[in-house]
């Protein structure tokens, strides 16, 4: 087998792209033991982050994305453990350590564990010089450095396990929206995507959305109306039913239009089909709030000139290569190994 080169991996990224375009052909009956094994992964969710990950890997962005790979020319092995809140999250993480030339040990999420599994294998078709650089593992050991992604209660655990070794270690973190008044129609069904796509499952989903004083509501939920489908799922339906029944319980302020529950908290993480939202006086005072919860946000979708960086309504799913997780150059990580 020949030797993995910078040129190869390029080619075989691009390709892999170009056949991720058809979902179907790649996965087959993966799409359907995936959802039976995970009612949350339905085949429309599967199909929509796999094109995101075709629209991400194309010629272009990686020509420019591996000016800042440098191939390690003494390969480490690297720790993944991998999250499954959402079909593929981990996927790029495994794509910046085959990029790097490093080993990727994985450990799946019992969430995801078959479509990573199917991409990768294609990959290796495609360029069987990576079939040596992946491995699944069931526990870490014999590692040189690891990313691992959980939740906050998780991430304490990692930070004491893996403290001996270079690591990036994922806690939980939200997606907002920021709202000026000035919204097209079309801009908040696009945020309706930000908000609704893989139910809300994603640190990539906004949970919450800051409102100007005196905002209509009724804007708001006209623009999201298309999404009204997603009630019909029966796990977001029941998230739906109990979040309504605390709230009509507690006498708790809160909007309704039947599939998604608006209430007014300071907090990022809202439950399943619940949206928080705040209002403010002037954008500054906003700003000022988000650079104060950096830590906490992932994305912050807007097109007001809060001075931070942002994504465009509808855009918040649809990540580059340049764009990794908590704003920690995963890249940068992996060539400091060397």
């Amino acid at each position: 087998m020949s030797a993995l080169t910078q040129e190869k991996a390029i080619i075989a990224f691009g390709e892999l792209g170009r056949k991720l375009i058809n979902p179907t052909d790649i996965l087959g009956n993966t799409l359907y033991s995936a959802e039976s094994a995970n009612a949350w992964f339905t085949q429309e969710n599967i199909k929509k982050s796999i094109l995101s990950f075709a629209e991400m890997l194309n010629q272009t962005d990686l020509a420019l994305w591996f000016q800042s790979v440098k191939l390690s020319t003494s390969p480490k092995k690297v720790g993944l453990i991998l999250a499954g809140n959402i079909p593929l999250v981990g996927l790029h993480d495994v794509l910046c350590v085959l990029a790097t030339g490093n080993i990727a040990l994985i450990k799946l999420s019992s969430s995801d564990d078959k479509l990573i599994k199917t991409v990768l294998a294609e990959l290796i078709t495609i360029e069987p010089a990576f079939a040596d650089k992946i491995e699944y593992v069931e526990r870490l050991k014999d590692f040189d450095a690891v990313i691992a992604t959980g939740s906050n209660n998780s991430s304490r655990y990692f930070d004491y396990y893996f403290s001996k070794v270079p690591n990036i270690i994922r806690k939980n973190r939200n997606s907002v929206a920021v709202l000026d008044g000035s919204e097209s129609f079309e801009d908040i069904q696009n945020l309706g995507n930000d908000i609704f796509d893989y139910f809300g499952l994603g640190c990539r989903n906004v949970s919450k959305i800051y409102l100007p004083k005196g905002y209509d509501i009724a804007n708001f939920y006209e623009g999201i109306e298309s999404f009204q489908p997603i009630i019909n799922h029966f796990k977001y339906q029941n998230n739906y039913d109990y979040n309504k029944s605390i709230y009509l319980v507690n006498a708790a302020k809160h909007f309704d239009n039947g599939f998604l529950l608006l209430k007014e908290d300071e907090s990022f993480t809202s439950p399943l089909a619940v949206l928080f939202y705040e209002e403010y006086n002037d954008l500054q005072e906003v700003k000022d709030k988000l650079a104060d919860k950096s830590e906490s946000i992932q994305c912050i979708i807007t097109k007001a000139p809060v001075h931070l960086t942002t994504f465009s309504f509808g855009q918040s799913q649809h990540p580059k290569l340049w764009d990794y997780a908590d704003n920690v150059n995963t890249v940068d990580f992996l060539n400091s190994l060397n």
